[in-house]
């Protein structure tokens, strides 16, 4: 008997089960994905970006507070995009998370995403990138200047990730916007545990072995993961509301 899977064009995964221990003195009744942002949840913005770069599957990954974001997409993305659900009995890191929603992916590839930073790259872009290299992962990678907030990646000509730098103070450099375009396969057939850090784990190791991309782009990007950066989250996409067109 042959199942029948439904076909999508793209498909993302969105983390959206941390615990936003930094942003509870701002957002102390909600998960950090749902804080509200410009006048809406924060989440929202994750999603509407995904759709509009022609995502038509999402497999999101809760934990905490899992009730209350499900019953949020449920009623907001029902009809517009399909939704799978995967609840984390326990916390099993950025890269635990990817691998244990990664199984709900019908197809070869997918977008990894996290419900608390928002990065506008055009999909399209990452996708060349990972097809043509035919790697583990691409990453979108933002250019910034006076941070050291993040960690710095160091990129060659051929569009090959190098290494990872310690998060340090920079006058510039790029910084992993936290958008990865992954290859199913490739992923499942590593060696990993169940729980590990996507960054750590798996990026910084198989960086040295040429199988993580890297695509520039000087698109939108905001983490809310602090208050400070929550509050400029919600003054930028307020008073910008064509930001994703750039």
């Amino acid at each position: 008997m042959i199942e029948n899977t439904p076909y999508y064009k793209r498909e993302a995964l969105i983390l959206a089960g941390g615990l936003g221990t930094r942003l509870k003195s701002a957002v102390p009744d909600k998960p950090k994905c749902l804080a509200p942002v410009a006048g809406q949840p924060f989440l929202d913005f994750v999603v509407d970006h995904a759709i509009k770069n022609g995502v038509e599957h999402i497999v999101f990954c809760l934990g905490y507070m899992a009730s209350l974001i499900e019953s949020h997409v449920q009623e907001r993305y029902s009809g517009h995009v399909a939704i799978t659900i995967v609840l984390e009995e326990e916390a099993l890191g950025t890269g635990g998370a990817i691998k244990n929603g990664a199984k709900y992916i019908k197809g070869d590839r997918f977008f990894a995403l996290n419900g608390d930073s928002l990065f506008a790259i055009a999909y399209d872009d990452l996708e060349m990138g990972n097809i043509e290299q035919d790697i583990i992962a691409t990453i979108g990678l933002k250019p910034m200047v006076n941070f050291e907030r993040y960690g710095t990646v160091i990129l060659d000509d051929k569009g090959m990730i190098h290494s990872f730098l310690e998060k340090q103070a920079m006058e510039s450099g790029l910084i992993n916007g936290g958008t990865y375009l992954i290859n199913k396969e490739k992923f499942l057939n590593l060696e990993l545990p169940e729980k590990f850090s996507m960054e750590k784990d798996l990026l910084e190791v198989y960086s040295s072995q040429n199988q993580i991309g890297g695509v520039i782009s000087d698109a939108y990007f905001i983490d809310i993961g602090i208050p400070e950066d929550f509050e400029k989250a919600s003054q930028d996409l307020a008073n910008h509301p064509l930001i994703f067109e750039k």
